[in-house]
């Protein structure tokens, strides 16, 4: 049990026994800096229940504590606030209690199920810096949820269809000449990406060639001859046109070849892929069922609406006046198929930018105007933009940052650092490379996840694999600082300690109080869907560590049962970053 936990009960007990009423919470704080004690109950809230002097409830709660609790020696009232000291065997029991758990922090539960939909791209270019922040985002709430006792279906709805992959395939086909990835030697995703950019290209002159025989730039846009072609093409693949679906399945199973090497490198995986080409007609039978029942309504031109003004939204169109779907319609029934696909679904998660924000609103409001019961578990995991130093990226401009590129430059830099810090005696090529690639791929994940979701970033290369600062080398610095120690350690360090045999100096109780935290830090991540929480709850572990490795000997110390408690301590906080790490997607190596 915590400590809040247990000095939670005993403070409504108390209150209940000196003041005869009962009080619904207690609220908690860290003990500032420049008072003594470790925890600090805040008086001021409890003072609706019990009129009087704060200072004077203080004293009687503290008097209560230290007479009832053994856990309490002494305690300090400031004002407001009730400072409490613990005593070091709660800390040293504390410690003994976790130390050996090699999932703490972790709930083993699959009673809630959840869905985390994340990177879902387009199948006619690479993936580029945008998407590696939603798939960071959205692998790392996937973890996050499982730590905090959710069961969770990974998955990611791919963008197969549409205007997009036919400026791709009549590109290749007209400028091609059937040359494939093998015989390039490129990766299918970054040979089709060439020819979408192609494709713009020559759009481009087209539309110039019509403007300069007197078109407008409105109807030029249209009647490129190139563009006319495109949509010819995307009939042809909806009327199922064999020849047009050949091309098609073998330009996105290029793709898809592509994606696969980068999810692999980048380190994030899916349990279920769901395919716009199997989807984009679902939804239309859930609509007539809506209209039966009140949630939808028909205009006068036979388009389908949803009266979304009274709860401070607008109309919003979700069958047009031919019959034909719009994307709404679709994500109401991939919602829905989904649910049916996992039974046991209470919820998803829609890792998608923010400039959707308005689309989510309005299909979380309709699935509940529908009546499904995990409507109410739905969240848009909505991030703001990822840009360089540089600028915006214009995919169809060829300017896009290329994930894979990113993934490279990130080694590459890792590398030159690494160089420069000449660390690295004794290593074969092989490790050193491996060891920049944890580094770099660390560094990237590290920097992109410690940011609120909710806020933009300027993502800046050299600044992430700096080895000081709140970074993720410096995290895994320490690491391998910690596991240096552990090879060192020449004796046994496996026997438990008892409080008597301990006294603690207070860089190591300081370090106990911030292992307690990482339970509830999971699950305040999970609460947000914030990775986040964890990435900074890291960076404060590793400070501490540091904090108390500057202040105190370890293997230096003469006393034996310090020196066995100081080399479990190291050894937790270790486990205890490679486990937050693990949520973040990131490894940490064991030698730097």
């Amino acid at each position: 049990m915590s400590i809040q936990s247990l000095l939670e009960a005993n403070v409504k007990e108390g209150f209940k026994k000196l003041y005869d009423t009962e009080i619904p919470s207690v609220e908690f704080q860290a003990t500032r800096k420049d008072f003594e004690g470790d925890i600090t109950v805040v008086i001021f809230p409890l003072l609706r229940y019990k009129k009087g002097n704060p200072v004077q409830i203080g004293e009687d709660l503290g008097n209560y504590l230290v007479e009832n609790i053994q856990e309490v020696s002494k305690f300090n009232v400031v004002k407001g606030f009730l400072n409490l000291v613990i005593d070091d065997s709660f800390y040293v029991n504390f410690f003994n209690d976790i130390s050996k758990n090699e999932t703490y922090g972790f709930v083993s539960s699959d009673a809630d199920a959840r869905m985390v939909e994340y990177s879902s791209p387009n199948t006619n270019k690479p993936l580029h810096l945008g998407h590696v922040r939603n798939v960071l985002l959205g692998y790392s709430v996937s973890e996050i949820l499982k730590a905090a006792g959710h069961k969770v279906y990974k998955t990611q709805i791919i963008n197969d269809r549409g205007i997009h992959i036919c400026k791709s395939m009549l590109a290749w086909k007209r400028f091609g000449n059937g040359e494939t990835p093998e015989s390039t030697g490129l990766k299918g995703d970054k040979l089709v990406g060439n020819y979408y950019v192609k494709f713009d290209q020559e759009y481009k002159k087209e539309i110039a060639y019509l403007v300069n025989q007197g078109i407008s730039e409105d109807d030029a846009k249209k009647q490129a001859p190139i563009f006319v072609e495109a949509q010819e093409m995307l009939r042809k693949w909806e009327s199922g046109d064999s020849e047009t679906v050949d091309l098609w399945k073998m330009m996105n199973g290029w793709v898809y070849e592509g994606f696969d090497v980068t999810y692999k490198n980048i380190g994030v995986d899916f349990d279920k892929l769901y395919y716009e080409s199997d989807t984009y007609l679902l939804g239309k039978d859930i609509i007539e069922q809506g209209l039966e029942n009140g949630v939808f309504f028909k205009k006068e031109d036979g388009s389908v609406w949803c009266d979304l003004t009274e709860d401070g939204l607008d109309e919003k169109l979700v069958l047009r006046s031919d019959g034909t779907a719009v994307y709404m319609t679709q994500d109401i029934g991939t919602a829905i198929q989904r649910a049916k696909d996992f039974s046991d679904l209470n919820g998803m998660v829609y890792t998608v930018g923010n400039e959707q924000d308005y689309h989510f609103k309005v299909l979380f409001l309709i699935l509940k105007k529908l009546g499904y019961s995990w409507a109410d578990q739905l969240y848009h995991l909505s991030y703001g933009m990822v840009d360089l130093p540089s600028g915006k990226m214009k995919s169809r401009e060829g300017t896009v940052v290329d994930a894979d590129d990113l993934m490279d430059e990130m080694t590459n830099t890792a590398r030159d650092i690494s160089q420069e810090l000449g660390k690295l005696e004794g290593y074969s090529n092989e490790e050193k490379e491996s060891l920049y690639k944890i580094i770099g791929l660390g560094a990237l994940k590290y920097f992109i996840l410690k940011v609120d979701p909710k806020k933009r970033i300027l993502f800046d290369p050299q600044a992430s694999v700096d080895f000081q600062g709140n970074t993720g080398p410096f995290v895994q610095y320490t690491y391998a600082r910690i596991q240096s120690i552990l090879r060192k350690a020449d004796f046994d360090y496996t026997r438990t300690l008892s409080g008597v045999e301990v006294s603690l100096h207070i860089k190591e109780k300081e370090l106990i109080k911030q292992l307690e935290l990482y339970p509830e830090v999971i699950q305040q991540a999970a609460a947000n869907y914030s990775p986040a929480l964890v990435a900074n709850y890291t960076y404060d572990l590793v400070k501490e560590f540091n904090s108390f490795y500057q202040n105190v000997s370890i293997l230096g110390e003469e006393d034996d049962a310090k020196k066995v408690f100081r080399v479990q301590l190291s050894k937790k906080v270790a486990d205890t970053i490679k486990s937050a790490f693990s949520l973040l997607g990131i490894n940490v190596p064991e030698r730097m």
